[in-house]
């Protein structure tokens, strides 16, 4: 038995073939360079580079029309104001995700309302978004966590019957689909990110995807601070900011897009591997296999370590003795969202008219997200599996050596 990287052994992963993310090519740059000499760098030109990558991102993800904007949380903005949420409404939204998730429903005004984990997917549980609906709600913002989907039949049933906006958050979830649908189709409108940890970077730089044509409508418009985009002078059809995506980013985000579908296949094939290989490791536990996810998009592969497996080892210290290993890991965003001090009241208050009546979320537990985000989660990040089959191996191993050696973590 190997002793552990973390006890001065040798790193089980020391030779893991992990590629450099984000990655830039000749084409890259001959496209960004391209962009740069023309020196057309805002999008409102007809047949802009942006507007290029528009129609080719659409395409790729199966929805019929997109808006690109500056990132991911500019996105999910956009999104809510188009699908019609107003000031005083309610939205819900999963416990589990990133901040931009919340902080974009308090930004259009609207007061997000956050609702527990399904215990065996970790993504929202439709059951529980049931149980959340009130005369206030007006929208339901789903995340594709990791890029692992909620039960979408389940939600998007639900927004149906309860006649509410469904926002798709796919910052996670780029080329991945549902019963062959792109996910960001399904609901009202998608929200995507391109942040440059994302599986399509460009540094910065979002996308509202929707199928919607009056949703679409109210996107351009309320993206471009109110004006028709390619009509030149000054009108302004409505009271709005400016979320447009430059071209020197649009340039970049198409180029790196000829390589995506590669990539989300090398990362689908992997996870699947990894997947199957820990079926028999005791005590770990990757989300659920689901013949309804018919691509899978990553951000983590998402692992549930079972701490009453291992008594008196904490999933932190499992954490320590894996990254020791030289796999790179961690515990996804921390906390559930509710738990970060921007909710705590004197912060989330002077955000809303005086007297207006907001939740408690000092006082909100919501037990499968806590055990969750404090016991199990377990996260690797998208380029390991960009790594194919071989980083899979490697990286199975190295579990395995820790899981061989877990008495000396007590």
């Amino acid at each position: 038995m190997s002793k552990l990287a973390l006890l001065g052994g040798t790193k089980a992963a020391a030779d893991l073939p992990l590629p450099r993310w984000p990655q830039c090519t000749s084409g890259d740059v001959q496209a960004v360079t391209e962009a740069l000499t023309s020196s057309r760098w805002c999008r409102i030109y007809p047949g802009s580079r942006v507007e290029q990558f528009e129609r080719a991102f659409a395409e790729f993800q199966g929805g019929e029309h997109a808006v690109a904007v500056c990132n991911g949380t500019a996105a999910l903005e956009l999104a809510l104001q188009a699908a019609g949420v107003r000031p005083g409404d309610e939205v819900l939204v999963p416990a589990v995700t990133f901040i931009a998730s919340a902080s974009a429903v308090t930004r259009v005004g609207a007061v997000p309302v956050f609702v527990d984990s399904d215990p065996e997917r970790i993504a929202v549980s439709a059951q529980a978004l049931a149980a959340a609906i009130t005369p206030r709600t007006s929208a339901i913002m789903v995340v594709h966590y990791g890029g692992y989907p909620p039960d979408m039949d389940a939600v998007v049933a639900l927004a149906g019957e309860r006649r509410l906006a469904l926002i798709e958050d796919c910052a996670h979830a780029q080329g991945g689909q549902w019963r062959e649908r792109g996910l960001g189709t399904l609901g009202t409108a998608g929200a995507f990110s391109f942040q440059e940890s994302k599986s399509l970077a460009g540094g910065e730089g979002g996308m509202v995807l929707t199928n919607d044509a009056v949703v679409i409508e109210r996107a351009r418009l309320l993206h471009n601070i109110g004006r028709v985009v390619g009509r030149p002078g000054y009108e302004h059809y409505v009271l709005a900011s400016n979320y447009r995506l430059p071209e020197l980013q649009g340039a970049l985000l198409l180029s790196q897009l000829e390589r995506l579908p590669e990539q989300v296949r090398l990362r689908q094939e992997a996870g699947e591997y990894l997947r199957q290989g820990l079926a028999s490791v005791e005590g770990l536990r990757p989300l659920p296999s689901d013949e309804r996810i018919t691509r899978r998009g990553y951000y983590f592969f998402v692992l549930r370590y079972q701490p009453e497996a291992f008594p008196g080892v904490h999933r932190d210290r499992f954490l320590q003795a894996l990254s020791a290993e030289g796999v790179p890991c961690g515990a996804g965003y921390g906390v559930p969202l509710y738990r970060q001090p921007a909710f705590r009241r004197e912060n989330v208050g002077p955000l809303y008219p005086r007297g207006a009546s907001l939740p408690d979320y000092e006082s909100l537990r919501l037990p499968v997200a806590e055990r969750f985000c404090y016991e199990e989660q377990i996260t690797l990040p998208q380029p390991v599996l960009l790594g194919g089959r071989e980083a899979a191996v490697t990286v199975l191993a190295a579990i395995e050596k820790v899981m061989a050696n877990i008495g000396e973590l007590r």
